[in-house]
C-alpha cells in the first residue's frame, strides 16, 4: 500500500461515491420527468408520483448508509485521539476541538500531537490546515 500523506489521503469507494450515486440521482431524475410527463398528459399521475417517492426513499437510505457508519467512526476516532492525547499528556482532549479537528489530528506522529492539538484549539484551525501542519504523516487506512 503507498504511504499516505496529505495528497492521497481522501478515499473514495468506487461502487458507493460513483455508481450508487448516479444510480439514486438518476432514479431522481427520471422519476421526475414521468411525473411532470404524465401531468401534462394528464394521465396515470399516481404511479408517477409513487415513482418520485421510491426516488427520494432511495436517496434517503443513500445518504443514511453513509451516514450512520460515519458517526460510529467519528465515535470511534474521538475516544482514540483521546486516549492517545491522555497517554502522552496525562490530560484529556481540549473540549473546544470539534470532531473534525480531532480527526484531523488522528494524522499527526505522536511527537506533535499535543502541540498541534493546543494550537488547534486556540487557533481555531481548520481541519484542512490542521492536516497541512502536519509535517511527520500519521496514516489512517482504515476510513473510507
Amino acid at each position: 500500500m503507498k504511504v499516505q500523506n496529505y495528497v492521497n489521503h481522501r478515499r473514495m469507494h468506487p461502487l458507493y461515491h460513483y455508481f450508487f450515486s448516479l444510480l439514486a440521482v438518476g432514479l431522481v431524475v427520471l422519476s421526475i420527468m414521468q411525473l411532470v410527463s404524465a401531468l401534462k398528459a394528464n394521465d396515470q399521475v399516481l404511479p408517477a408520483v409513487i415513482f418520485v417517492l421510491i426516488a427520494v426513499i432511495v436517496v434517503v437510505i443513500f445518504l443514511l448508509i453513509r451516514t450512520y457508519p460515519i458517526k460510529a467512526q467519528d465515535r470511534a476516532i474521538r475516544a482514540e485521539e483521546n486516549l492517545r492525547h491522555f497517554v502522552l499528556t496525562q490530560k484529556l482532549l481540549d473540549k473546544k476541538l470539534t470532531m473534525g479537528q480531532i480527526a484531523a489530528l488522528r494524522f499527526a506522529s505522536d511527537e506533535e500531537f499535543p502541540a498541534l492539538c493546543k494550537k488547534a484549539a486556540a487557533e481555531r484551525m481548520t481541519p484542512d490546515a490542521i492536516k497541512k501542519a502536519v509535517r511527520s504523516w500519521r496514516g489512517d487506512n482504515f476510513r473510507i
